[in-house]
């Protein structure tokens, strides 16, 4: 008779199984731990983690790299150790490229199978694309997808699959969010608004413009409420002037048609754009008229189409706040492993915020000098 899993149990050596979780707990054939990190990622004792290494050594399986570290003798296995799923918002953003591209790269370093899908800056394609992934029978899945309205529809697959849920920028009921600490983003870019109306224009500003994205829900709508309480620290006046409240969309496209409907002749004023696409649509619209030296934009994300305006002399738009998304693939890894491994996790992580102007965009970003501008992006949170 096949025995049952409790009694299957039986048969496992606990010192044994936790000598394994020591093992595992190396990255990589050449990476070198203390015994805190190894304790730290196996959640042993520090006295348990100690014999067991020592046992290790002295069958040949570990080795002191030096006073404090050790090092495997053994080769790992290449087989991955989990299958990730990874629905990308899009191929046509620079900034949702960045994401997918650092998050490729950790998955690899890391010996994680990634398997990836496109949601096209669709709704029903993200639904469809989760339902593939469940198909696929992944360990874990990391949803990118602008759409509030589809967010719980997404969710509630995911969760009665059984696999846990990442969710990048759009919260997901249920998931773990990882991304923009939106207020905070707003905040800055409000103030860097606040500030330079100041400075050039002694406080006289004369209207507010928000560009937001109704689509993606409380995400951008809370950046812009960010955006003001940021403007009126550094303007307490800010409070007193009219603002209107425009459906940019996200896009180049968007962001023209949204500033036609704003622009007021003779009327000094203050942009907030809710990313970069919608910044630059609405720049070419201030260029085209007679507002130039009467507009100045503040926007979010940072983008490389964001940074070379930010490297043009003289550009109505001041800054940019950046979010990095170069470097989100190395967080959602190690988010997903502490998930996947039973760690403790916060229910959201944000990334840190920077505001990139034409002061320090060379020192940020150096490898901007030689590397071309991609394609314009046409979409993104």
């Amino acid at each position: 008779m096949k025995p049952n899993r409790s009694e299957r149990d039986d048969y496992l050596v606990d010192a044994v199984v936790r000598a394994c979780d020591l093992l595992r707990a190396f990255q990589s054939e050449t990476e070198k731990l203390t015994l805190k990190e190894l304790v730290t990622r196996t959640g042993l004792t520090s006295s348990r983690a100690f014999r067991l290494l020592y046992t290790l050594e002295r069958s040949g399986l570990v080795e002191k790299a030096d006073a404090q570290r050790y090092r495997l003798r053994v080769k790992l296995l290449e087989r991955p150790r989990y299958r990730i799923g990874y629905a990308g918002q899009t191929l046509e953003s620079s900034f949702a490229v960045d994401v997918a591209n650092g998050l490729r790269a950790e998955a690899d370093r890391r010996r994680i199978e990634l398997i990836e899908l496109d949601n096209r800056m669709s709704a029903s394609t993200a639904v469809r694309n989760a339902e593939q992934l469940i198909r696929q029978r992944v360990d874990l899945a990391i949803e990118f997808q602008t759409f509030a309205s589809v967010a719980a529809e997404v969710a509630s697959k995911f969760r009665a699959a059984g696999i846990p849920l990442i969710a990048i920028d759009i919260p997901h009921p249920g998931a773990v969010f990882f991304g923009a600490d939106n207020f905070r983003a707003g905040q800055i870019a409000g103030q860097a608004l606040g500030m330079w109306t100041e400075r050039y224009w002694s406080g006289r500003a004369q209207q507010i413009v928000l560009l937001d994205i109704p689509a993606v829900g409380a995400t951008t709508a809370t950046r812009m409420d960010g955006v003001l309480a940021g403007l009126r620290e550094a303007l307490p006046r800010a409070a007193e002037l009219p603002t209107v409240r425009l459906d940019c969309k996200g896009t180049e496209e968007g962001g023209a048609a949204a500033m036609r409907r704003a622009l007021r002749p003779g009327v000094r004023t203050l942009v907030a754009a809710a990313n970069d696409p919608a910044a630059l649509g609405a720049l070419e619209v201030i260029q085209e008229s007679r507002q130039r030296e009467l507009s100045v934009i503040v926007s979010q994300g940072a983008s490389a189409e964001g940074r070379a305006e930010l490297r043009n002399p003289g550009s109505r738009l001041i800054g940019s706040v950046a979010y990095f998304p170069e470097s989100y693939g190395k967080g959602l890894i190690q988010l997903s492993l502490d998930l996947l491994e039973g760690r403790p996790t916060p229910p959201a992580v944000f990334t840190p915020h920077k505001l990139v102007t034409a002061q320090n965009v060379a020192s940020l970003y150096p490898d901007d000098a030689t590397s071309p501008v991609a394609v314009h992006s046409r979409q993104t949170a």
